[in-house]
């Protein structure tokens, strides 16, 4: 017997979720969000970055770990195809803000995690979620891990 596929909610809920997220963030500092370990073993922040085309400030919540001083986050698009439109956003201008749970706010420069440092980082994903090398593999995408330092 084959082990079962890890679950993936159809899109159409994934976006209506993290529409009535973002919505409530909105509400103020630290609203909606959360520490790792609080909820989840990984935590929830507001990422303001600017768009690539528009040169407006987008925002998403993403999820994250702490790492020392610095933060990351997988850039997972909800495990579908494709990056999500934050990462593309980071990787044409890498400096933007996060909005903490404890509401404090941080100025961050943003890299893709490579060779021995996203190992590392990979596996205290694995550590907190023993599915994701499942979930990565349903992606031709590669799942990037982006790493948020406070500038």
């Amino acid at each position: 017997m084959s082990p079962r596929k890890p679950f993936v909610p159809p899109r159409f809920v994934v976006s209506t979720a993290w529409r009535i997220h973002r919505a409530i963030a909105r509400r103020g500092p630290g609203r909606g969000l959360w520490e790792p370990g609080a909820r989840n073993a990984w935590g929830a922040l507001t990422l303001t970055t600017t768009g690539r085309r528009s040169g407006d400030p987008r925002i998403a919540i993403v999820g994250y770990l702490d790492d020392g001083d610095a933060l990351h986050t997988l850039a997972m698009n909800g495990w579908r195809e494709g990056h999500p439109a934050w990462w593309l956003n980071l990787q044409s201008d890498p400096r933007a803000r996060v909005a903490m749970p404890d509401g404090s706010a941080h100025d961050v420069v943003a890299h893709r995690a490579t060779d021995a440092e996203r190992d590392r980082l990979w596996r205290e994903w694995q550590r907190i979620d023993p599915q994701i090398d499942d979930l990565a593999a349903r992606r031709t995408t590669p799942t990037d891990i982006v790493v948020l330092v406070r500038a």
